[in-house]
């Protein structure tokens, strides 16, 4: 059956083009939408995200490429695709709605709201049916079209009150003065979060937040306080160790899924690796420490090969997905490493990188090893060099030889997909 495209297929984003083939009647954001639902007297469907986004996907394969969802969202509402990196105005504004009425947000973001866009219910990833506590959105649908129906008073109102309540936080003006107790306060909120056994701050998922080990190094620099400095360097070797870095094709994932730094959401973003680069950068000119230089040096090699357009500019993001898998290209299992590296090499690798025969990257939904690995480290170089009776150097030389033996062998594999866009 041919598919007939929506009203997508003529924008330039790559995310909305990937929704231009779905069922649902698409709009972008445009006046058309909006007097559409006027005229029709319907709400608008709104969903932002972006095109490496995993759960986007989700959604879209679930929900959005399904015709007897659509069908129901075609009847009920018009619907409006936004991608967050085209448009980060729109994004900023709902997401504050998002995470006002339901305490934390996410993409894709989904928001429901009234013609003239004031939202009235929002939320993030929906399954098609009801799972894990989540309405579903076929019954979603149902009930936002009952209530748009039958409780309108209450629904403009509860919008209303909600467009009210944005408005008075963005007009907040403060009337404090920025001294020294403010930094100090920071300071105290981020020792009493740290997390001393891996880095980092709070527990799982875990994000790198760059800009907060950036502004722990500038209290070091104005306090000399050791303990600033020493969560930024626990959080970056940590950070570093673990599955979060892609140790064979460099550049950091967008976050960890766990406390340990091991478990990657396996997309990587251009702006989190700039902002990493500037944090080891920096933090190599404090501690004059190789480790924190070669890293920074190793994101630059990544986003020249990788995210570089040939006539200037960056890409936006690699996705976590490859045929359909997340981080099925970054996987290693022991055989394959066996297979592509002579003995002596394969074990190496493997005691390097703690390959486990059954592998150590669990399926969840079946709560089963797959003998995949994620590659991370335990120890330091210098502790791996001790216990191979190399010196540090000839350990990195041998290191650095067969990992890119390891690199050629999975170019080859297919790539997740590339978000081209350039955003100035």
């Amino acid at each position: 059956m041919e598919r007939k495209p929506n009203k997508l297929i003529n924008e330039k984003s790559p995310y909305l083009l990937q929704h231009a083939y779905n069922p649902v009647d698409w709009y972008p954001w445009c006046d058309e939408a909006f007097e559409k639902a006027k005229k029709e007297d319907k709400p608008i469907f709104l969903s932002i995200g972006y095109s490496t986004c995993h759960w986007c996907h989700v959604m879209e394969k679930e929900s959005f490429e399904d015709e007897e969802v659509a069908k129901l969202m075609n009847e009920t509402f018009v619907s409006i695709k936004v991608d967050r990196e085209e448009r980060p105005d729109i994004d900023g504004v709902y997401m504050s709605v998002c995470q006002m009425i339901t305490g934390s947000g996410g993409w894709p973001l989904t928001i429901v709201m009234t013609p003239d866009k004031k939202p009235f219910f929002t939320g993030t990833y929906f399954p098609k049916y009801n799972q894990f506590g989540r309405i579903g959105m076929i019954e979603l649908v149902q009930k936002l079209n009952e209530i748009w129906k039958n409780r309108r008073e209450e629904v403009l109102k509860s919008a209303e009150e909600i467009t009210k309540s944005l408005t008075l936080v963005s007009d907040k003006k403060s009337d404090e003065g920025i001294d020294e107790k403010i930094l100090d306060k920071a300071f105290d909120e981020f020792s009493r979060r740290f997390d001393n056994e891996f880095g980092g701050f709070g527990n799982a998922p875990k994000f790198p937040t760059p800009h907060n080990l950036l502004f722990l190094m500038r209290y070091f620099k104005r306090t000399r306080n050791p303990n600033a400095l020493a969560m930024v360097e626990k959080t970056l070797t940590e950070m570093r160790k673990g599955g979060i870095y892609d140790h064979i094709g460099f550049g950091f994932a967008r976050y960890s899924t766990d406390r340990y730094w091991l478990v990657p959401h396996f997309e990587k973003m251009l702006y989190d690796n700039a902002l990493l680069l500037m944090t080891f950068s920096e933090c190599y000119q404090i501690t004059k420490n190789e480790f924190y230089k070669s890293t920074a040096e190793e994101i630059v090699e990544y986003v020249l090969r990788d995210m570089t357009h040939p006539e200037g500019g960056f890409y936006s993001a690699e996705d976590a997905d490859s045929e359909g898998e997340e981080g099925k290209f970054y996987l290693w299992t022991e055989d394959e490493i066996r297979q592509l590296l002579p003995p002596n090499e394969a074990d190496f690798i493997i005691k390097v990188f703690n390959i486990q025969t059954n592998g150590n990257w669990y399926d969840e939904p079946r709560g089963v090893k797959t003998g995949n690995n994620i590659l991370h480290l335990k120890k330091s170089y210098k502790q791996l060099a001790e216990e191979l009776t190399l010196t540090e150097t000839d350990f990195l030389f041998r290191l650095q030889t067969i990992r890119k033996k390891m690199f050629e062998w999975r170019e080859k594999r297919i790539h997740p997909h590339k978000d081209d866009k350039i955003l100035t």
